[in-house]
């Protein structure tokens, strides 16, 4: 009996010394308070034994994260209150930076891709903001990145989820639209208006020059009025169409 507690603890101590990395963690082993490089430098996936005692280990997973940023109340420069939110992909290629340099990374990460949306979007134009969103998630994601590269950190996408515009702004950006919409309607109207006169302008300058022409299109007409109505319809027949048959 008394040899089992002994044994017992041996069984503790070495379960607590062994630990089995996957492939996507890294291990940062620090050893009496400090990172031992050494250590470091065999931190990857598989088996690793810990010194009892001595070894502390902080596992990192270097998997890309997804993180949604919250909703952010900003006001464009042309003073429109907007709602946006964001999501931001980040991953750590510098486990020793991302667990030494900083306390949390994530949390870190987050309030920093607050503080940029804020700022990039507080000096855009709400025009700027709805049809331009690819640039912006550029300007963003090259801010965050730079601001996270201390800390072991790479940003590779930003991206502007939504923009919730309020309720006045979106009956006035849809009365705009319907006025532009009218707008081109009257101009596409007036430019076939305008193509319709200059072909009558040359049509009518065909008929006076040749006045038998002129006859020809009168007897097109009543035979296109004559096959539409079924009523009778009285015309009244130019004299200068009958008055080769008044001379015989």
């Amino acid at each position: 009996m008394s040899l089992l507690v002994p044994v017992f603890l041996i069984l503790i101590v070495l379960g607590s010394s062994i630990k089995i990395l996957n492939e996507y963690e890294r291990a940062i082993i620090f050893r009496l308070g400090r990172s031992s490089k050494a250590v470091i430098g065999g931190n990857g996936p598989g088996l690793l034994i810990l010194i009892p005692f001595v070894d502390k280990m902080v596992k990192v997973d270097i998997r890309t994260i997804t993180m949604d940023v919250p909703t952010q109340e900003i006001i464009t420069r042309d003073n429109v209150p907007v709602k946006v939110n964001a999501v931001v992909y980040f991953r750590v290629v510098d486990p020793v930076k991302a667990v030494v340099d900083v306390e949390n990374y994530i949390a870190a990460t987050s309030q920093i891709s607050q503080t940029t949306l804020r700022s990039v979007l507080g000096q855009s134009e709400l025009d700027e903001l709805l049809s331009h969103r690819e640039k912006i998630n550029q300007t963003l994601q090259s801010i965050v990145d730079e601001h996270t590269d201390p800390w072991g950190i790479k940003v590779t996408t930003v991206e502007v989820k939504d923009a919730e515009l309020p309720e006045s702004m979106q009956r006035a950006m849809a009365k705009q639209a319907e006025a532009e919409r009218e707008r081109r309607a009257k101009i596409i109207a007036a430019e076939g208006e305008l193509q319709a006169s200059h072909k009558l302008s040359e049509a009518a300058g065909v008929l006076a020059i040749n006045p038998m022409a002129m006859q020809l299109r009168y007897l097109q007409t009543l035979v296109e009025v004559a096959s539409e109505n079924n009523s009778t319809t009285l015309f009244p027949i130019p004299i200068d169409l009958i008055s080769q048959f008044l001379k015989k």
